[in-house]
């Protein structure tokens, strides 16, 4: 059953301390999504509310500001991946027939500072990854996260010779793409020089401009079967095409290359499991929103996905094929990198994002004759998401 992405609906990120309170953001970006359907909470049929940082049922706490109609309430929970993985949840339970009308939502009210583990009298989920990486760098001072993808770009950079400074050039491109996003945490434009004078995170292999921030912020998207929206006169201009999620395999912790330990060969599976449902290859691309919680995340991820060859990227980027003018915009919103992460919310940003430039409705970001549109949200430990749009 087809499914389209009827409405969506996206407020400001901003700074931890700065924001609403995570109902509150919810509870807005679900009522613009609505408005921008031109439906109203009754017409839904069940919701999948996605976060991390929170306690049980904090959808329910958002969505019941909206509506309180008795509906089905998912509370989801796959780190980064969150918001795609309730957009995943929701396709599902339109295209199996089991809804018509469904919600996903996404939130995050975050904390200063690095990720780290809350429940401190339990192993983390990350031990097994936390193992991999001391084992190949080393660097325990040095806060997870930045560890993993550092890693992975290290990785990168002794495989290919990358150069550091390619990843400055992927930061000033997101903040590029971001000063046109009125909805961006991070407006201002900065240079490949700029990138390169922040301060060390990791002598040779990250500045801190490389990271995204820790945000908080909200997102989400009505979607609805082919049926519903010819019922109700609604918009159904942009269709998902293919999505698929994965896991890890023994790879990620038995191949000893940092890529695959953050997710390498989930996102190239997921990619091509798309692109054969869709039948639809990369070369087919428009637009891509991909997860550069890292710069050099988003380097690896041009290469998982097939926006290049492996060990092309440096290319791609030097070339400026990963931009405007190129062979394929990528993250037009300005990216994590200059967006903000909110985790919960993100994948839903993206759907945001690639919803208004199949739409042609991104303004001063639209990627010109976008038909085609591909989204990918990583969590490390959670899941690989990606996910095809097509204009209708």
């Amino acid at each position: 059953m087809k499914v389209f992405v009827s409405g969506v609906g996206m407020i400001p990120f901003a700074k931890p301390g700065a924001s609403a309170g995570y109902h509150d953001m919810g509870a807005a970006a679900a009522r613009l999504a609505l408005e921008d359907a031109g439906l109203g909470y009754g017409d839904i049929e069940q919701a999948y509310a996605g976060y991390v940082y929170g306690d049980s049922t904090c959808g329910q706490k958002a969505l019941y500001q909206v509506g309180m109609s008795g509906i089905p309430i998912v509370n989801v929970n796959n780190n980064c991946s969150t918001g795609s993985t309730a957009l995943f949840l929701a396709r599902q339970a339109i295209a199996s027939g089991a809804a018509d009308c469904v919600l996903a939502l996404g939130f995050e009210q975050m904390s200063p500072g690095a990720l780290g583990s809350v429940f401190r009298d339990r192993p983390a989920p990350f031990d097994d990854f936390d193992a991999v990486t001391d084992r190949l760098v080393g660097m325990p001072e040095i806060p997870l996260a930045l560890r993993y993808f550092g890693g992975a770009g290290l990785s990168h950079m002794k495989k290919y010779g990358t150069r550091l400074e390619t990843f400055a050039k992927i930061r000033a491109k997101a903040s590029r793409h971001a000063a046109n996003n009125p909805l961006a945490l991070f407006r201002k434009v900065v240079s490949e020089e700029d990138v390169m004078a922040a301060p060390m995170l990791w002598p040779g292999v990250m500045t801190r401009l490389m990271a995204c921030p820790p945000t908080c912020g909200a997102a989400a998207a009505v979607l609805v079967s082919e049926r519903f929206a010819k019922q109700r006169g609604l918009k159904a201009d942009v269709r998902i095409a293919a999505q698929a999620m994965t896991t890890d395999r023994p790879g990620t912790f038995d191949s000893g290359d940092m890529m695959r330990l953050v997710g390498f060969d989930m996102a190239k599976e997921a990619a091509d499991k798309v692109y054969r449902e869709a039948g639809i290859g990369p070369e087919g691309i428009d637009v891509v929103e991909l997860h550069d919680c890292f710069a050099q995340n988003e380097l690896i991820s041009y290469e998982a996905l097939g926006l290049c060859p492996e060990g092309g990227a440096e290319k791609f980027v030097c070339d400026g094929d990963n931009t405007y003018g190129g062979k394929v915009v990528t993250n037009p919103s300005g990216g994590l990198l200059s967006k903000g992460h909110p985790l919960g919310a993100t994948g839903l940003a993206q759907c945001y994002e690639l919803t208004h430039q199949l739409r042609g409705t991104a303004r001063e970001r639209q990627v010109e004759g976008a038909r085609v549109a591909l989204q990918h949200n990583l969590g490390l430990g959670g899941a690989c998401v990606v996910t095809m749009y097509c204009a209708q």
